[in-house]
């Protein structure tokens, strides 16, 4: 169960590394990038304002509504737009970024923020927050099963769980599945990844392996794309408390022959602890480590489920 993980490729917004790189001569230093994930990643940093040749510091933009068009223009003077540049420089750099299993963008920024931007009107009133960064929103339109999050939603422990379990399940993906041509790779990856995919999600566990069986005899290069896609969406939601508890009592259940009373009560009990809140996910799951040292078993050897990202990162809940 303890395995050795490859680093991953991790694009990254400059100013959440320190660089001096923001409009105001500053940065946004992210702890969690430049402390932990560190160690794990080989980071690609792009600053797209600079990137189209803005100075540093340099004057503040915004995001505004104009027939019907999202512009990139400056704060103070509405006759300055850099929209253009802008979308010449995402498609370019972002056509560039292949080999990323993830990507951590700037909150509030108009060039990089993922979600809940401020939208101005082109005299200066806010008229909406619903507004993408035009680099983040090209990045995510060419790369819509690219894991992608911003700084300060990764201070949150569910959503720093979920975006760093979903990167390392992409990048498993392009390593095994993305470039074979044998269906055996992708029963093999479905196998191995079934209990971290039902704790996000049971029935989208449900819809991909019927395309795993593939009653409709589609073409492995049709399957494929289609798996990938559905299983990146369905692990955008939170593996909760209730989705793990029926997750380990399924997995409960390959002990039963095994285990005294006393062992499944414990184990229970656990769980049900878990549950309410008492304890946290490494307790049960490092009993269920241990009975399976105990009584080893090959298909829950396998599972990425009780490994989905080093055990050093610190991440369980």
């Amino acid at each position: 169960m303890d395995k050795q993980f490859p680093k991953v490729d991790i694009g990254i917004s400059a100013c959440l590394l320190g660089e001096n790189v923001r409009f105001d001569g500053g940065h946004k230093n992210l702890y969690f990038a430049n402390q932990v994930l560190v160690n794990y990643a080989n980071y690609h940093r792009v600053c797209p304002e600079v990137g189209i040749g803005m100075s540093i510091p340099r004057k503040p933009i915004r995001l505004v509504e104009h027939n019907q068009q999202i512009l990139l223009l400056d704060s103070r003077d509405a006759s300055i737009d850099y929209t253009k540049k802008m979308q010449d420089f995402a498609e370019k750099k972002c056509a560039s970024l292949t080999g990323l299993n993830g990507f951590i963008v700037t909150s509030k920024s108009p060039s990089c923020g993922m979600e809940r931007m401020k939208v101005y009107d082109i005299d200066g009133k806010q008229i909406r927050k619903d507004g993408i960064g035009l680099f983040t929103q090209k990045l995510m339109q060419m790369h819509p099963n690219l894991p992608v999050e911003e700084d300060g939603r990764l201070n949150d422990s569910q959503l720093r769980e979920n975006f760093i379990a979903r990167v390392y399940v992409h990048a498993t993906w392009h390593k095994d599945v993305a470039n074979s041509d044998k269906m055996a790779d992708l029963v093999k990856f479905h196998s191995q990844h079934k209990y971290q995919i039902m704790s996000h999600s049971y029935q989208a566990y449900k819809s991909l392996g019927k395309l795993v069986a593939n009653a409709e005899k589609l073409s492995l290069s049709d399957i494929k794309p289609l798996y990938f896609s559905q299983l990146m969406t369905a692990l955008k939601n939170i593996a909760g408390r209730k989705k793990h508890c029926n997750v380990m009592q399924h997995i409960q259940g390959y002990f039963k022959k095994q285990l005294t009373a006393h062992d499944k009560q414990e184990l229970s009990d656990l769980i049900m602890q878990y549950r309410a809140g008492l304890v946290p996910l490494l307790a049960p799951l490092t009993l269920i480590k241990h009975f399976l040292k105990k009584y080893p078993n090959d298909y829950l050897n396998q599972q990425s489920y009780f490994s989905p990202y080093p055990l050093k990162m610190g991440l369980h809940g």
